[in-house]
């Protein structure tokens, strides 16, 4: 596990070692046991090394043989035992017993089709000095991220996007083209940015220079057909089985290892497979909130106790009440991009906590989208209830819905908030429904809060991925849509940098690709049944996890919010979105933001994450756009409560 960066010149030049030193001092953080580099001609490639396998032998770059091809690799390949010992069968030597030299034979057996011999997460640039070609590339699901800048005289990449604006001649910028989608989904998507200039590598993408000629293609697609040829009793045996060796395959460690734990079903099932598979208690780490009732709803201890206390773990728990002013900048310089969502804080929080005793965590990340655990999946079981009603009585609910209050941080007014979603969507389409409930801000907010509207806004990451998604039953389409979409860009994003910001490598056995390919072909009748979330799941893991466990209430891994926005963070909120500020930034009318205030205030609705997104995007653009330090725009924000 590591950072990756590197360079490669279109003149011809030679690359200088100090440009490599100066990106990979950006991102000391996700690497701070060792760092190498390699530079030949016009082609250089570096890393910064937390050391998880191998600790000894395991320093990158590394080449093969005869050294004509040489590697970085940025995460672990949970097969490289079994291709190593392949390898050597086909007469092939090694040096070290790290999982990276293995790619590298992998590369001169299979050629670029070796990625597709890989299970694992990663990011990787590969020099191959033969053919005077630089090979970069991604994982299947888009566990690591990778950042890509070109120009006319080079391209550059990274695993991080602050390690590009490292180099000279990089100006900072924001790419306005993506505030649209920014604003209507809580996240940019890829390949986009936030920087102008800079996008991201998608997941599953290879991308090559050879002779002056840059070439990108994707190598891996999740699987569009369903498999109806099996009973539901084997597939509850062979998603069982499948969950088992991966959780099994991702234990592989040279250093202490541990889980996250919150007492749901996906981060439980980890805890209990890993037992299976251990012959000492497993460490796990769990986080709750000190408060009123907001606080309150977000704290899943009570649950995490009783998945401990069933698998004799070695449990450590931290409750916090956290200085979010203080946190929110070096957060977000971490995050290299805004985001809204809260997970990002509980996420680093927990790490933090875990990184004094181990350098390995896995998490259960995944396994709602994979099986069916979002709310969202039952909107069409429910429209389709709703639309049997008489006309008049729909019409009726929709008009009671309209006006009910909307909170998500009071057990009740989140209950009414859920409901008022429901209904208002019922009569939609699918593809809109799944919409409604994943923006953050309609498409008409979004148009009306920008002083310069977006033309292109139409073509957005959702649309692109229900275009991809073919003709799929409409949970399986949701399900792909999720894959492409809110997975990579946000979920899997904050996972990596809130759990590498602290020097943590963060596996996720739910996202293995074959337990995802598995999951692709399954039919979404057994995913989602009778208005049971992740049916199938829960079923298959029914020996293992207790029935109050595997069915209790689902509540998000982030934090109260709203709550605090209405409390301790409204002085902060007030000022960030203020009319001087928002003028001062020309991106947005603040009419439309101050009534998004009010209606949150007065909860006629629930405007955490278009409020979180605003917020945010103003300290990002504080720290980056106006280069200025976290600790110094912390401090600003400090002084507007004091």
């Amino acid at each position: 596990m590591c950072g990756i960066h590197g360079i490669y010149r279109f003149d011809g030049q030679r690359v200088e070692p100090a440009m490599l030193t100066a990106m990979g001092d950006r991102t000391v953080h996700r690497g701070p046991d060792d760092e190498g580099q390699y530079v030949e001609g016009p082609c250089g490639i570096a890393m910064r090394r937390l050391s998880i396998i191998d600790l000894a032998g395991g320093h990158q770059p590394i080449s093969n043989a005869d050294d004509s091809v040489w590697i970085v690799c940025n995460g672990e390949i949970y097969n490289f035992r079994e291709l190593r010992a392949e390898l050597q069968g086909m007469g092939f030597t090694f040096k070290t017993g790290s999982d990276s030299e293995v790619l590298l034979h992998a590369y001169d057996a299979f050629g670029d089709d070796f990625v597709l011999r890989l299970n694992g997460m990663f990011d990787f640039a590969l020099w191959d000095r033969r053919r005077r070609r630089l090979l970069i590339g991604r994982d299947r699901i888009g566990v690591k991220p990778l950042y890509v800048l070109q120009d006319a005289h080079r391209l550059a990449f990274a695993t991080e996007a602050k390690a590009l604006l490292a180099l000279p001649g990089v100006s900072v910028e924001l790419d306005t083209a993506q505030l649209p989608g920014y604003l209507h989904l809580g996240y940019v998507a890829a390949p986009g940015s936030m920087f102008k200039g800079i996008r991201k590598l998608p997941p599953a993408t290879l991308l090559s220079i050879e002779n002056g000629e840059v070439k990108e293609w994707r190598y891996w697609r999740l699987p569009a057909g369903i498999d109806r040829s099996l009973s539901e009793a084997e597939w509850r045996e062979r998603v069982r089985a499948r969950i088992e060796e991966s959780v099994r395959m991702q234990m592989v460690s040279d250093v202490p290892i541990g889980a996250f734990l919150s007492g749901g079903v996906d981060s439980s099932a980890v805890v209990g497979l890993m037992a299976r598979h251990s012959d000492q208690p497993i460490r796990t780490y769990a986080i709750g909130f000190e408060g009123g009732e907001a606080e309150t709803l977000y704290n899943e201890l009570p649950y995490a106790r009783q998945v401990s206390r069933l698998f004799g773990t070695e449990h450590h728990e931290i409750v916090v009440k956290p200085d979010v002013v203080d946190l929110l900048p070096k957060l977000l310089w971490h995050m290299d991009e805004p985001i809204a969502d809260t997970a990002f804080i509980t996420t680093f929080l927990v790490s933090e906590f875990a990184r004094k005793d181990v350098k390995v965590i896995l998490s259960g990340v995944g396994g709602d989208e994979l099986f069916g655990g979002y709310r969202r999946y039952l909107g069409g079981h429910y429209a389709q209830r709703f639309q049997q009603l008489p006309g008049v009585v729909r019409g009726l609910m929709s008009s009671v819905a309209r006006r009910l209050p909307s909170d998500r941080h009071s057990g009740l007014l989140n209950t009414l908030r859920l409901a008022k979603g429901f209904i208002a969507t019922a009569e939609m389409s699918p593809d809109e429904r799944y919409r409604s409930y994943l923006q953050v801000l309609g498409r008409e907010t979004v148009n009306s809060l920008l002083c310069a509207p977006s033309t292109a806004f139409a073509a957005d990451s959702l649309t692109q991925a229900f275009a991809a998604a073919g003709s799929q039953d409409d949970l399986n389409r949701m399900f792909a849509v999720d894959a492409e979409t809110q997975l990579p860009d946000d979920l899997l994003l904050l996972t990596d940098k809130m759990s590498m910001a602290v020097s943590l490598e963060c596996r996720v056995p739910l996202l293995d690709h074959e337990l995802v390919e598995l999951a692709a072909a399954m039919p979404a009748s057994i995913k989602v049944k009778g208005g049971r979330l992740k049916h199938l799941m829960k079923d298959s893991l029914s020996d293992l996890l207790p029935a109050d466990i595997l069915d209790r209430k689902k509540r998000g891994f982030g934090t109260p919010m709203g709550a605090w926005l209405k409390r301790e963070l409204a002085p902060v909120l007030k000022e960030l979105l203020s009319p001087r500020v928002v003028a001062q930034r020309g991106l947005f009318r603040h009419d439309v933001i101050a009534g998004l205030m009010n209606d949150h205030e007065a909860n006629r609705s629930d405007g955490t994450d278009a409020l979180l997104s605003l917020m945010n995007l103003e300290i990002w653009s504080r720290i980056y756009l106006d280069r200025r330090e976290p600790g110094d725009v912390a401090a600003e924000l400090k002084s507007y409560i004091q």
